[in-house]
């Protein structure tokens, strides 16, 4: 790991130097940053989500970690003794540091799991009304006439759009969370 205080992050982000440090910090499993200035984080997370192209998640407990939060990709902040600004900032809010293992392992993996699933259903979903609209066009003609009233159009949006994502959202859990926390590799799959 490395650790760089303040001082020596503000020597490190200027142009000449920020290859040669993303660099090295992509050699190291963990970058600790301490006494960092608000613009110092920010500027940090903005440099790594760039020029590493790499997706970012900063976490912060105080009104200084706000910057840094909104700059990066997912901002998750602490309820901490230092206010509730990083957590109005940020996309999830958890109680303690400790929680962020399971946001991340167990709910990170049902969220991407969920979405990926639900992207598929509405392809799925789309395709087959469209394919009604298709075949029914040859069936009339191409004259334009509405294949459905209005009531039944809202009726089956109704039921096929929100009915069905809400209750596989629910109930969908390829893994319990157990596997999860004890298999970590699962996160990258």
């Amino acid at each position: 790991g490395l650790v760089i205080d303040g001082t020596t992050l503000e020597y490190v982000l200027h142009d000449s130097l920020q290859d040669i440090f993303l660099e090295l910090t992509e050699k190291c499993r963990a970058v600790v940053c301490c006494q960092a200035t608000p613009l110092q984080k920010s500027i940090l997370v903005r440099l790594v989500r760039n020029k590493l192209k790499a997706m970012t998640l900063a976490v912060g407990d105080g009104a200084n970690d706000v910057s840094m939060i909104q700059v990066a990709d997912i901002g998750v902040g602490i309820l901490g003794q230092e206010g509730m600004q990083a957590v109005m900032a940020s996309d999830f809010a958890v109680s303690q540091f400790r929680h962020l293992r399971k946001l991340l392992l167990v709910h990170g993996h049902w969220c991407y799991t969920r979405l990926t699933n639900m992207v598929l259903y509405f392809f799925y979903k789309n395709v087959a009304y469209v394919n009604l609209l298709f075949w029914f066009q040859f069936f009339c003609g191409f004259s334009g006439t509405s294949m459905t009233d209005y009531w039944i159009l809202i009726l089956f949006n109704l039921l096929f759009t929100s009915v069905p994502p809400i209750v596989y959202g629910v109930l969908d859990k390829d893994v319990s969370a157990e596997i999860l926390m004890q298999l970590p590799q699962l996160y990258m799959m």
